[in-house]
C-alpha cells in the first residue's frame, strides 16, 4: 500500500500545477478538512496547524479548519482524532510529546501513537527553550540555577503542561542541576506565557515557536536551547550542552497525522497536497523564523522518526522519574 501511495503522491505531484488547486481524485475532497490541534490556540501546536492549513486550504480547494481539542497533555485530541470517521477530512497535528512521551508518562491513554495514526508528513524539527520575562535578574541559565539553590523551592518553571517533552526537560535539567525548582504546568503555551511577561512565574520551557515573536520583540530573554541548531532570532542562544549540561539534546517536531483505516488514494492525494503546500515560501520562512527547521519528509521517513522517539523517549521519562496516574 505504501508503494502504490508513493507512486501516486509522484503521479500527482508532477502535473499539479503551483498556480491553481490540486485536481481532485475522485469527488474528494468535497468538504471542509479538519484538523485537530491538541492544545489551546496561541501555542506552538496551534501556530503550526493553521501555518499548514492555510496552505492546504489553497491547494485543496476547501476550508480548513482548525479544531483546538485541549487537555490532558494532549491525549485528549489525539483520541478525538483516532476516533474520528477514517474518511479523509480529519487530520491531525501531532508532536513528540504525545506520540512518544504521553504514553510512557501517563498511566494509560486512549490511543495507540503506531496502530491509531498514518504519519503523513513531519512539519518541523525545533529544540526546546528556556525563557525568563526580559525584566528577570537571571541573564544565564547557570545563573538561575544558582539562585534555586539559593533559595529552595521559591523559583518557578512553567511549561505547556504535564506530559509535554517540556515537562520531561524541566525535570531533567532541575535534577541535573540539583535545584527545587516548582513545576507550573499550563494547559497550553498561551496562558504560561501572559503569566511569565506580567511576573508570576520565573521562567517557561516551551517550543522556540511558542515564543519566538517575544524573543524578537525583546519582551523575553532566551537562556537556552536544547539542540545545536541556531535558527532563526535563537542564532545566538547558547545550547543546553553550552550552558553546562553535557548529553542533554532535546529534539521536539510538530507532524500532520490521518486516523488510520484512511482509503490509500485519499492519502495519496493529501500527501500530494502537503507537497505543494511546503513549496510555499512564506511557510517555510515562518517556521525558520520560529526557531524550527522545515522537514517535510515522506510517511516512510515520518514513521521512523516516530518509532524511533518512542524508544527514545521511553528510557527518558524513565530515568526522569516524572509519572502521571
Amino acid at each position: 500500500m505504501r508503494r502504490c501511495l508513493a507512486s501516486l503522491v509522484l503521479l500527482l505531484a508532477t502535473f499539479a500545477s503551483l498556480a491553481q488547486p490540486l485536481p481532485k481524485a475522485g469527488d474528494y475532497p468535497a468538504q471542509p478538512i479538519r484538523i485537530v490541534s491538541p492544545f489551546p490556540p496561541g501555542g506552538g501546536n496551534d501556530t503550526h496547524s493553521r501555518l499548514v492549513g492555510q496552505r492546504l486550504a489553497e491547494v485543496a480547494g476547501v476550508q480548513v479548519v482548525i479544531d483546538n481539542r485541549g487537555g490532558a497533555g494532549g491525549n485528549l485530541g489525539a483520541a478525538e482524532a483516532a476516533r474520528s470517521k477514517p474518511d479523509g477530512y480529519t487530520l491531525f497535528t501531532g508532536q513528540t510529546s504525545i506520540m512518544a512521551v504521553n504514553p510512557v508518562l501517563y498511566a494509560s491513554v486512549p490511543f495507540n501513537p503506531l496502530r491509531d495514526f498514518f504519519p503523513l508528513t513531519q512539519i518541523n524539527a525545533a529544540p526546546l527553550v528556556v525563557v525568563v520575562a526580559a525584566s528577570s535578574p537571571y541573564r544565564t541559565l547557570q545563573e538561575f540555577y544558582a539562585a534555586a539553590r539559593r533559595n529552595p523551592g521559591k523559583l518557578t518553571y512553567a511549561t505547556p503542561g504535564n506530559g509535554t517533552l517540556s515537562h520531561i526537560a524541566g525535570e531533567t535539567l532541575k535534577r541535573a542541576a540539583q535545584a527545587d525548582v516548582t513545576h507550573i504546568p499550563y494547559k497550553g503555551a498561551s496562558t504560561a506565557t501572559t503569566d511569565l511577561l506580567g511576573g508570576q512565574i520565573d521562567a517557561f520551557v516551551t517550543s522556540t515557536s511558542s515564543v519566538a515573536q517575544f524573543v524578537q520583540q525583546g519582551r523575553m530573554r532566551a537562556l537556552a536551547v536544547s539542540s545545536g541548531r541556531r535558527v532563526g532570532v535563537f542564532a545566538s542562544v547558547p545550547t543546553l550542552e553550552e550552558s553546562g549540561f553535557p548529553g542533554m539534546v532535546y529534539d521536539d517536531w510538530y507532524g500532520l497525522f490521518a486516523p488510520a483505516g484512511t482509503p490509500p488514494d485519499r492519502l495519496a492525494w493529501l500527501r500530494a497536497a502537503l507537497v505543494r503546500a511546503f513549496t510555499s515560501d512564506e511557510l517555510r520562512k515562518r517556521i525558520l523564523d520560529g526557531g524550527s527547521e522545515v522537514v517535510g519528509n515522506s510517511p516512510e521517513e515520518f514513521a521512523e522518526v516516530v518509532k524511533a522517539d518512542i524508544v527514545r523517549w521511553a528510557k527518558a521519562v524513565k530515568e526522569s522519574g516524572a509519572r502521571i496516574d
